[in-house]
């Protein structure tokens, strides 16, 4: 029976031996072939870069979410020759910066290029291509009064004043991000025109529907799409009594034909505050608001930015 019992412990030793050398080679890397053994190192986190709205086309405002892999103390980026502000979302871990795509561009694939600064001061790069497709714009036209398209030479150097306020205004963008959270309706209101409309005024002036039409009567609080500074408050020719909004990172909301202007030049607004009571001001066909969102000098969709998920 000692001789049997023996015999029958005898693999069960070699078993025993054969599992101590692979453990001496595993964990002494010294130890034989140990270096095939070892688990491979994790790579680095990569470049998390999404967009919305997820299908872009022309003259559609995006709002980029990028996760670096590293963490940074600020974020740039270059897209369709501008320059893209961010700002870090510390709930999501997420920065945020608003861009666009201008109605003349033409489909196809462009480089987003984003430079990251991280928290000790090293540089670091990530380039991504974004596809962009052609939208559908209906065409229409639009009957207003003789002065909006055979201005008088009185009226044509109003319109030229009211040119050079407009580009003293534009040019005073912030990189600041001042606005926070969804973008809001200005009215509750029926669609009456949408963005990208082809105009076709008395039947001789054409021109491209630059924003959303509200059919509202006059007389209507319109409030802010979102907070932001009051850039202009005043009337122009072809604009009617008109408030710009900057809520920062280039992005601005325009509010015209408006009836009254109830906020001033500088002061700071919060989303939904009343800023005026719709009208039918200027180059309009009758009392409605007329909606504009302007980024970095191009105009874009604000039917898309009102649909945005954001932060």
């Amino acid at each position: 029976m000692k001789s049997s019992a023996r015999a029958s412990a005898a693999p069960y030793s070699r078993s025993l031996l054969l599992l101590s050398a692979v453990l001496v080679a595993v964990l002494d890397p010294a130890a034989g072939h140990a270096t095939a053994a070892v688990p491979k190192t994790r790579a680095p986190h990569s470049w998390s870069v999404r967009w919305q709205p997820a299908q872009l086309v022309n003259g559609s405002p995006i709002v980029f979410q990028v996760a670096p892999p590293s963490r940074l103390s600020a974020l740039t980026a270059r897209w369709l020759n501008h320059e893209v502000s961010f700002s870090y979302d510390p709930a999501g871990k997420t920065w945020y910066g608003i861009g666009g795509i201008s109605f003349e561009t033409r489909p196809g694939a462009y480089t987003l290029e984003l430079k990251g600064t991280t928290s000790r001061g090293n540089e670091i790069s990530f380039s991504r291509k974004v596809t962009v497709r052609k939208a559908k714009y209906p065409t229409i036209a639009v009957t207003v009064a003789k002065q909006y398209t055979e201005p008088s030479p009185e009226q044509l150097e109003r319109i030229h004043q009211d040119k050079t306020i407009k580009q003293d205004v534009f040019s005073h963008t912030d990189s600041e991000r001042e606005w926070s959270g969804k973008f809001r309706p200005p009215v509750e209101a029926k669609i009456s025109d949408v963005f990208g409309t082809q105009r076709m005024f008395n039947g001789k002036v054409q021109s491209v529907h630059q924003g959303l039409d509200y059919a509202v009567p006059g007389g209507t609080p319109v409030s802010a799409v979102n907070a932001g500074t009051v850039l202009l408050a005043s009337p122009l020719y072809f604009e009617g009594n008109c408030v710009v909004l900057d809520h920062g990172q280039g992005l601005m909301t325009l509010y015209l034909h408006l009836s009254e202007i109830k906020v001033k030049q500088g002061e700071r607004i919060e989303r939904g505050q009343e800023i005026g009571r719709s009208g039918g001001t200027g180059r309009a066909s009758g009392p409605h608001l007329h909606l504009a969102v302007r980024w970095q000098g191009v105009y874009l969709n604000p039917a898309t930015l009102l649909a945005l998920k954001l932060p």
